[in-house]
């Protein structure tokens, strides 16, 4: 078992992070707003923030200070609350050629919902790149992007944008060829032989880059986060860990009904305490866990965020991904699928006392029926059933993120200095963490958005969705 260790400040990393829009030169005045900040404190009413080239030059003084004197756009806040723009970290924008029309789909719908930041963790990486340079010179409107490039896999990898690893060799050159072309973190898929794993995260600490990701089918959870795993997804390896037959699983099969009837506290209680000493991050994606674990319950009928997405989504790769689900993953009863779920948040709730730090992410859009942008905030409606605070939610696609990535220094809160990332909303999400999405504006690098410019914005996302 590899010991834990730091990774290399993340100094390209933040630089890609802060970098990605292009600041705005215009002076932006929010008048008599209630500031939710995300670093916990109490909402401040009755705040007037100025924004200048895209950073919060003054929060919280007083609209009799400004004596007029102030030229720009001025918003009247007055009933509104702004928190800091949400990130997702769970995401695919350009995986192969499964999900097409990203830029005219994916890109809007993460700004009409207040994303201005997604960890792409699985694409291809010279498209995501140009996307991000497009943003950056502010020819093309998108949230901040950090990315993998194509993720590592087994001999055979089951997904588009992915390298094959079927030796130790193989997996040291991957990480070098991507940190060479200008990846930002390594994501690790489920596949990778066991000796290959503990190769790339050797090489990973050399190259100076961060590695996330699935804890291979090969190795256990305590050995991913000792050997340096900086996030794990989707609770792999969780409830392995947490089972006295881990072994088992690592060597065969397993299914949800199989967890539930071996978890045992005590092992878990283990696992967590580890996780919470090495700060192995996790991203859970509660809501495609929900999703492709009742599937057979899902559908479009009554969804009216299916005009959104384009018929090649619907017709071909959620269909694939469904027919997978259904004959590879949801073999246990729908009862049990049911019951699975809900001890997974208690599950969740458990790590988080435990001190684990975690991120929201949607795995969208290869989720089936999770949409980008609007499952964001369904993600941090489960986190709060799982017994977060609405605050501990909020943080979990604001503060926390910036910390991930050690930008909280300049993103992730709203305080003076920090780049204006922002949401303006109608109603409090501290009282209802459901409110996050009652979107008045979005402000990205401070330039700001009003809700007409943003129904625009989802009205030419249905029109790009209904090209053949």
């Amino acid at each position: 078992m590899m010991r834990a260790f730091p990774f290399l400040p993340f100094v390209l990393w933040a630089c890609a992070v802060v970098g990605a829009q292009s600041a705005s030169p215009s002076v932006l005045i929010i008048h008599d707003v209630t500031v939710i900040d995300a670093t916990g404190a109490p909402a401040q009413p009755h705040r007037t923030m100025i924004v200048r080239d895209g950073k919060i030059e003054a929060v919280g003084i007083s609209a009799e200070s400004l004596d007029g004197k102030v030229a720009g756009v001025h918003v009247d806040g007055t009933g509104k609350f702004l928190i800091p723009g949400l990130w997702d970290m769970h995401v695919h924008m350009v995986f192969g050629d499964w999900f097409p029309r990203g830029k005219e789909v994916t890109l809007p719908l993460f700004i009409a919902n207040g994303v201005t930041g997604v960890r792409d963790m699985g694409g291809e990486l010279e498209v995501l790149q140009q996307w991000r340079k497009e943003i950056a010179a502010g020819t093309l409107i998108g949230p901040r992007i950090v990315m993998s490039g194509p993720m590592l896999d087994g001999p055979q990898p089951r997904f588009p944008s992915s390298i094959a690893i079927k030796t130790p060799e193989d997996g040291r050159r991957a990480v070098a060829d991507l940190k060479r072309r200008g990846a930002d973190f390594i994501k690790l898929q489920s596949l990778i032989p066991r000796e290959a794993v503990f190769a790339i995260a050797e090489e990973a600490r050399k190259q100076g880059i961060p590695f996330v990701g699935h804890v291979p089918d090969s190795v256990r959870a305590s050995e991913a986060s000792n050997a340096g795993q900086k996030s794990f997804e989707h609770l792999i390896g969780v409830f392995e860990g947490s089972s006295p037959l881990e072994d088992r699983f690592i060597k065969g099969p397993k299914t949800e009904g199989q967890f539930l009837s071996t978890y045992d506290p005590t092992l878990a209680a283990a696992l967590f305490t580890l996780l919470a000493k090495n700060q192995t991050w996790q991203c859970p994606t509660l809501v495609w866990e929900r999703g492709g674990n009742l599937i057979d319950e899902t559908g479009f009928a009554d969804d009216t965020r299916a005009k959104y997405a384009p018929a090649y989504w619907k017709d071909v790769t959620w269909k694939r991904f469904t027919e997978e689900i259904v004959h590879e993953y949801s073999t246990d009863d729908l009862a049990t699928r049911k019951r699975f779920i809900e001890i997974e948040l208690k599950v969740v709730n458990a790590m988080h006392r435990a001190g684990i730090p975690f991120l929201a992410g949607t795995d969208t859009p290869p989720g089936v029926y999770v949409f980008p942008g609007f499952s964001l905030h369904e993600e941090l409606q489960r986190f709060v059933a799982a017994g977060f605070t609405p605050m501990e939610a909020l943080q979990t696609a604001t503060l926390n993120p910036a910390k991930f990535l050690g930008t909280d220094d300049r993103l992730g809160t709203i305080e003076k200095g920090k780049v204006a990332d922002l949401v303006l909303l109608e109603a409090n999400p501290l009282d209802d963490i459901r409110n996050t999405q009652k979107i008045a504006a979005v402000i990205v690098n401070g330039r700001y958005l009003s809700r007409a410019d943003l129904d625009k914005m989802l009205a030419g996302v249905e029109a790009a969705a209904k090209i053949k």
